[in-house]
């Protein structure tokens, strides 16, 4: 049995057509899969249980696929669980997982069944790599690096669009065609969009450049208001000073004292804000807080500049030494 789950649906989705499709190791299709909860359909757990139980027929093996499973409660999670001992034989169960949090219990149960969780989460670190490497890894066409560094910025996070991308080439040019970046760019359409951590996080690693591309995907085609994308940076800058300072053991008693959902965010905070000092913090408030003003109408900027000088001060501020070396200045 095979557990696919993440946040979003279209990569999931890719995923488990590529289990799937590996499952049926040229069986047909419409002989050997069945599939509940999709097509919009309520997901009815009634239904799982009475598949787990029924045998093949006219074919060696049947491959249930459950969507939704994201969206069990806890109670019907466990149930399920329960029931995983009574797979009958020839049965290979794939429940997909996007859309909502899969019930630890059920997670649990398919891992000690011997089962495998296959993760397409973007938030965790290495994340977006891995999901971008089993993405292309499955792709029609064989990308030049030129076409694959393309490819990923263009999308950002989007990954749920790769695949039309790809087969629309692989159609024009041919399954196996070697794509170069020339090639693969009349099957781009429009940018994607990106999440907020992106700008975040460049912001902390003090790269510009990967920055403001983040910016302006979170603004291009009104993804984001310009003031929602400083409410962003004002509440990254709140978690730097909420941190700064603190005689925390570690992140997660960090995150339990300032009542975070995750220590992840806070242990991040941790290490920037030790990287900054204090007068780096509060500068990156100060910078913060005048945008905002800015916003406002007190320089008369247009919002997109005001945002771009805000993300070029606050990477440069990260770029900057913690320490000033000693010693006499030199006159001039």
């Amino acid at each position: 049995m095979v557990l696919v789950r993440g946040e979003d649906p279209a990569v999931v989705a890719g995923e488990l057509r590529a289990v799937v499709e590996e499952l049926l190791e040229g069986r047909d299709r419409g002989m050997v899969v069945e599939e509940q909860g999709g097509g919009g359909e309520e997901l009815s757990l009634a239904a799982v249980l009475d598949g787990l139980g029924t045998p093949p027929f006219l074919a060696d093996r049947r491959i249930l696929v459950v969507r939704g499973a994201g969206r069990l409660s806890t109670a019907e999670g466990r149930q399920l669980a329960e029931a995983l001992g009574g797979l009958a034989e020839g049965v290979w169960l794939v429940l997909e997982g996007s859309g909502g949090t899969v019930p630890e219990p059920l997670v649990r149960a398919v891992r000690e069944a011997g089962g495998s969780v296959v993760e397409r989460s973007l938030r965790a670190r290495g994340a977006r790599q891995e999901a971008w490497a089993a993405v292309l890894g499955r792709s029609p066409v064989r990308l030049t690096p030129d076409a694959r560094a393309l490819l990923e910025q263009h999308l950002g996070d989007e990954l749920g669009r790769v695949e039309g991308i790809l087969a629309g080439a692989a159609a024009a040019l041919g399954p196996g065609s070697r794509v170069g970046a020339d090639d693969l760019l009349p099957y781009l359409g429009a940018a994607g969009g990106t999440q907020p951590w992106a700008l975040t996080d460049a912001l902390e690693a003090g790269d510009l450049p990967g920055a403001l591309r983040a910016l302006h995907r979170l603004l291009d085609g009104g993804q984001l208001h310009p003031l929602a994308v400083l409410k962003i940076l004002e509440r990254w800058a709140d978690l730097l000073l909420s941190v700064e300072g603190g005689a925390w053991g570690t992140p997660e008693e960090a995150a339990t004292a300032l009542g975070a959902r995750s220590s992840y965010p806070v242990q991040k905070a941790l290490r920037h804000a030790g990287r900054l000092r204090p007068e780096g913090v509060h500068r990156a408030l100060a910078l913060v807080a005048q945008a905002d003003l800015d916003l406002k109408g007190a320089s008369g900027l247009p919002p997109e500049v005001v945002l771009e000088v805000l993300v070029a001060r606050l990477a440069r501020l990260s770029r900057r030494p913690a320490t000033r070396p000693t010693g006499r200045r030199s006159g001039r």
